[in-house]
């Protein structure tokens, strides 16, 4: 499939060649960010297939590697004390969990996630939800992979600034066997 478009936050995540002959879309850090910049990348331009990569931290235990993630939810969307549920969106008619697939959730938020997050999920990140949403508004297919980094704990700063570029020689293998 050519017509693919892959999104990443940071260059430091996946270098451009690393997903040639793809065009990459780097979006910055955040759910605003990334809505943003796939709003313009959609407005220009309809993929057949919209791919976040990135890395993430377990929540978890024993996930490791590169996830094939199946579903995002917003990890951080809080409107308890309007009478919703922890990640649910006053007037949003989109489920509070996107699913496109099997496989791991991840929690999407605006802040990086050193603890475990009180949002059920397999994974934290802080644009998927975002880029999910807005593929999904597009009409756009989306799948969504993450290295595992870190373990969402104490270390996890450290540890994913040690191991953020770790993955991009595992996705770039996935995008070509595709």
């Amino acid at each position: 499939m050519n017509d693919i478009l892959v999104f990443v936050a940071l260059e430091d995540e996946l270098p451009r060649a690393a997903a040639a002959p793809y065009e990459v879309v780097y979006t910055g850090v955040g759910k605003v960010n990334a809505a943003l910049a796939a709003a313009e990348a959609f407005a220009a331009r309809r993929p057949g297939l919209a791919v976040n990569y990135g890395t993430a931290g377990a929540v978890t235990p024993g996930l490791a590697g590169l996830l094939d993630c199946g579903a995002a939810a917003q990890r951080d969307m809080d409107l308890r004390p309007l009478g919703l549920e922890l990640g649910v969106t006053y007037g949003d008619s989109d489920p509070p969990v996107l699913r496109w697939d099997a496989g791991p959730v991840v929690g999407s938020g605006d802040s990086f996630a050193a603890a475990r997050p009180e949002l059920a999920c397999d994974l934290v990140d802080m644009e998927a939800y975002a880029l999910a949403k807005a593929a999904r508004r597009a009409g756009v297919s989306f799948r969504c992979l993450k290295y595992v980094t870190d373990a969402a704990d104490e270390g996890a700063a450290a540890d994913w600034a040690q191991n953020k570029a770790r993955g991009a020689a595992l996705f770039s293998a996935w995008l070509r066997a595709l």
